[in-house]
């Protein structure tokens, strides 16, 4: 550890179903919003499913239209929150050989893919987009950064489907601890909500089909819960050596201080049921970090709304903390913003950055009755904003897993660690 940079957070940036950017999301998070409404799209009708999270901005009108046309609206997203999280990193001038990017999404732009084959069996090949091939590309998001930002240290997008947002940002702590880089742009994007991506899901019963209540539909731990909402967006961080920080007297928002991974080897959607592959990570990363159990205060959980995973990260959290479990403050944000797939890591990252910078958890609605498998746990899971003490080393979670069984947890310090 000693003999490694410490990496600090210096931007954030965001597009959710809550909000356009960092400030409207985490205001809304803290309010206990939802950003979940109903799915009226036409194509939809014949689904089962009809409850998503879109955004609250069309981002193809925050970008020029000539480049918008360009990108599938994933590759849009991710402009669009790295732009926010660059300008509040004071847009640096470092050497392009000193900038790296590592920028994922869980799918990529499929359905730039799945509406071309619509294009190419109805009206044959000639009418297929020309930008066809770079929309759909899953590094794309990650290519029109390093584009935008002119970085040439290396331009990476590791895939590994809900966590590889945070596997993105992992990477980039990675490029910055080895020298590689100074400063890396990193996060995730997803545009998931489409006719061919929710019939998939929906034929394997992994998403809600609570209708009726749009709003209600995304109820982590709850004992009701059905299964997952599809939600859009894009986070985006600005990791940074703190001594480059310190050189260019960058604010310093938090301490990117530890990554763990692991993965579950039993299963390719079902995650390891006792929870061991994900404690497994959680411990890596208090390692890496050189973090204390007593340290951790706030644990941004996974928790998607579905019956196995908000059980099985319930035991890994019980795994890792043991008799001080009750003391940790336990959310999961997706019961406001729907899960964003690839991105949920990446926006949660920066949920759990705004909860170390304000000392105080956002909460996690539609809790109206605990799992009893996750109340045997101990786990104290927020049902409202929870502030939470800021003396001495003040660290928090964000967990990350994923269908492949991949397990990915970021460990962050507050800023006056470093």
């Amino acid at each position: 550890m000693s003999s490694q940079p410490s990496v600090v957070v210096t931007g954030l940036g965001a597009v959710t179903p809550l909000g356009a950017d960092v400030a409207s999301t985490w205001s809304a998070l803290l309010a206990g919003r939802s950003g979940v409404g109903p799915l009226t799209e036409s194509w939809a009708d014949s689904l089962p499913v009809r409850v998503v999270a879109h955004a609250t901005v069309d981002p193809a009108t925050i970008l020029a239209s000539t480049q918008a046309r360009r990108m599938d609206r994933c590759e849009q997203f991710a402009l669009v929150a790295a732009g926010e999280a660059w300008r509040q990193a004071g847009a640096p001038a470092v050497e392009p050989e000193r900038i790296g990017v590592a920028f994922s999404s869980g799918i990529g732009g499929m359905c730039t893919a799945l509406d071309s084959y619509d294009t190419l069996r109805v009206n044959g090949w000639q009418r297929v987009p020309p930008f066809t091939v770079p929309m759909q590309m899953a590094n794309g998001s990650a290519g029109w950064i390093g584009l935008e930002l002119g970085a040439r240290a290396g331009v990476h997008s590791p895939a590994s489907a809900c966590s590889s947002g945070a596997e993105a940002i992992g990477y980039g702590i990675d490029m910055i601890r080895s020298g590689r880089a100074d400063i890396v742009l990193a996060g995730g994007s997803e545009a998931p909500i489409h006719r061919g991506v929710i019939a998939g899901f929906a034929a394997m019963r992994a998403v809600s089909t609570r209708n009726d209540e749009p709003e209600r539909a995304s109820r982590p731990f709850d004992k009701g819960r059905d299964g997952f909402v599809f939600g859009e967006g894009a986070g985006a961080v600005v990791l940074e050596s703190a001594a480059h920080a310190a050189r260019r007297g960058a604010k310093v928002l938090a301490v990117a201080a530890g990554v763990g991974y692991s993965s579950d080897a039993h299963h390719i959607v079902q995650p390891a049921p006792d929870g061991s592959g994900a404690a497994l990570a959680m411990r890596r990363a208090l390692a890496d970090g050189a973090i204390d159990l007593d340290q951790v205060t706030y644990v941004n959980a996974h928790a998607t709304s579905t019956p196995v995973g908000d059980v099985a990260e319930a035991l890994a959290i019980k795994k890792v903390f043991g008799a001080a479990t009750g003391r940790l403050i336990v959310s999961s944000t997706k019961s406001m913003t729907g899960h964003l797939i690839g991105a949920a890591g990446a926006v949660e990252s920066v949920v759990a950055i705004c909860a170390l910078r304000d000392s105080v958890a956002p909460p996690t609605i539609n809790v109206d009755n605990l799992d009893d498998e996750i109340g045997e746990t101990g786990i104290v899971v927020a049902t409202e904003a929870r502030p939470f003490g800021s003396t001495g080393r003040v660290a928090v979670l964000n967990d990350s897993f994923a269908f492949g069984g991949h397990n990915v947890v970021l460990a962050f310090t507050a800023a006056e660690t470093v």
